[in-house]
């Protein structure tokens, strides 16, 4: 089957679709267009993996929400055709999914049965038998899990594998969390997910009507004056010798650059991509020492497989943390293509990480600058497309932070190493708030799998949480208290996030999915209280270990016994 001679207006039969993605296509749904995005995997300035992702699913909202309209226009060049009717979406390659080959001999019959029978079986392999909704879209997700109900499911399983998660603890726990959530969420048959999305596109125009997605320059003429403030202030304290002062006002700086970061890459401030790109290579790389590409190639990942302990690297954090007890079967990265081992330093870091928690991320920056150099030195970046002379004004901007922090500060201001030590210390622990946040809004929330056919909006509430503040305090938590929030629209603007929340609450009102929201000190003691509870799971974890291989020896020497 070849695709260069199918024209754009051809209509693809998913069984069709399924053979493309068997040959090696990147095949993805955008707005009921086929898309092969093969010849622009190695151009896109988000990383391959964001794309890999989306393979074999329909990609809209996600697309469109990470993306402006210019770059959606683009998309629509790589069409090969278009889909009739609703798309069905396939497991991606990236995530264990299988895909048979395709003949054009084959009956075209014999295609709509199978295609029949496939929507018939994936729907009710993933559709949840209870549609009802909760009665309060406002809810508690700690206290919720403890009042855990069981719930028959819906999908077919076999005796051996019902027989083991009745006798393995971490299965039953991991079965009863999946159970709670098919429980407190809507359905996911397609009607019930299709109501879902096409509310949340309503909403998308009003805010867009509303000038929501437009960016208030005067907010950053503020942001500014605060930045110099702080990093005048540093360099004052360091002048007078002050020197644990002068990092803690130099960590300061860095804490509020990082927001502006962040609406950069989202291209939330000129919705320029070269623009805002600059824009965030100057705060990151020149006066933080971070790199930008490698946070928009992390954080794209994010966006679109939040919370999964197998694709999403900002809960990967093993040997460190784990806040699911799926980690204890050492599974595999999909972004960072390796196995995180639950070896036995993993479990004595777990089994105490919620003690370990706020310590680790005090020293949470210098791990960054390990990612920035393994993006930038070993070819994780784009060398190809718009993007690929970015990664070498990153690499100038580390020279540049390195040459004014390392030498200018470091070496040659500070006159003794143990001074030179203090405030290198202070001012990267006292980024450490940040880390917090940035964990605060996903520690605590759903890692449950719901299948392929749960809508982007739904998970994305299911699995983030937003954090309730007072609107003076708005500029120390820069916006990232709403996550929630953030996570449906992420490129609308930081400053305007407050009044979007009050559209996203309607929306959960009306949807019945509910809507996660706790002050700072509630929400901290929620994930600490996750971290506690998968801690404890390590010690069942290795009792049952033990019981299981007490039963096999005594299985051997009953054998050599007879």
């Amino acid at each position: 089957m070849t695709v260069e001679t199918s024209s754009r207006d051809r209509v693809w039969s998913r069984r069709e679709i399924e053979g493309l993605i068997a040959e090696g296509r990147k095949i993805i749904i955008l707005d009921g267009r086929v898309i092969k995005a093969d010849a622009w995997l190695p151009f896109h300035p988000g990383g391959d993996k964001s794309i890999l992702h989306m393979v074999g699913r329909d990609g809209t909202d996600e697309i469109r929400a990470l993306h402006s309209l210019e770059a959606q226009a683009h998309m629509l060049k790589f069409g090969i055709g278009r889909i009739e009717g609703r798309w069905i979406n396939f497991l991606p390659p990236i995530q264990g999914g299988h895909f048979r080959p395709y003949t054009q001999a084959q009956d075209e019959n014999e295609v709509e049965e199978e295609e029949d029978a496939g929507s018939q079986t994936d729907g009710a392999l993933s559709s949840s038998s209870n549609s009802t909704a909760p009665p309060s879209p406002i809810f508690d997700p700690v206290d919720t899990r403890e009042r855990m109900v069981s719930s028959p499911s819906t999908s077919s399983v076999s005796e051996d594998e019902q027989t083991t998660v009745d006798t393995d603890p971490i299965q039953m726990k991991l079965s009863a969390e999946k159970s709670s959530d098919i429980l407190k969420y809507p359905s996911l048959d397609y009607n019930s997910q299709d109501r879902i999305v096409a509310r949340y596109r309503e909403l998308d125009a009003q805010m867009r009507a509303a000038g929501l997605y437009d960016c208030p320059y005067g907010a950053y003429g503020i942001e500014c004056c605060r930045y110099i403030l702080l990093f005048a202030s540093s360099l004052l304290a360091l002048h007078y010798s002050h020197y644990a002062l002068s990092g803690a006002l130099l960590g300061m700086f860095w804490h509020q650059l990082v927001f502006t970061a962040h609406d950069a890459g989202h291209m939330g401030i000129t919705h320029n991509f070269h623009v805002d790109t600059c824009v965030g290579i100057f705060i990151a790389d020149f006066l933080g020492g971070l790199s930008i590409g490698w946070w928009k190639r992390n954080h794209n990942v994010h966006h679109i497989v939040t919370n999964s302990p197998e694709h999403d690297p900002d809960i990967e954090h093993m040997p460190f943390f784990a806040i699911s007890t799926r980690f204890f079967s050492s599974l595999r990265s999909s972004y960072y293509d390796r196995i995180m081992h639950f070896d036995s330093i993993a479990k004595l870091a777990i089994a105490k990480q919620h003690w370990l928690y706020y310590p680790l991320l005090l020293l949470g920056r210098f791990n960054l600058y390990r990612l920035s150099w393994e993006y930038l030195f070993l070819g994780q970046a784009p060398k190809k497309g718009p993007a690929w002379w970015h990664r070498y004004l990153e690499i100038l901007g580390q020279f540049v932070f390195w040459a004014w922090y390392g030498y200018g500060i470091v070496y040659c201001s500070i006159p003794t190493a143990w001074d030179r030590f203090v405030f290198v210390m202070v001012s990267h622990m006292v980024t450490a708030p940040l880390h917090v946040q940035i964990t605060l809004s996903h520690f605590a929330m759903s890692t449950t799998d719901m299948g392929v056919h749960e809508s982007f909006p739904q998970k994305m509430l299911r699995t983030t949480m937003d954090v309730d503040c007072a609107p003076w305090l708005d500029f120390i938590h820069g916006g990232l208290q709403f996550q929630a929030v953030h996570h449906l629209y992420p490129r609308i603007p930081r400053h305007n996030l407050r009044k979007a929340q009050v559209y996203v609450r309607e929306f959960c009102k009306e949807t019945g999915i509910p809507y996660a929201i706790y002050g700072f000190a509630k929400g901290n003691k929620e994930v600490l209280g996750r971290l506690e509870e998968v801690a404890r799971q390590v010690r069942v974890f290795e009792e049952c270990r033990k019981a299981c291989a007490r039963e096999v020896v005594g299985d051997k020497e009953h054998a050599h016994s007879s």
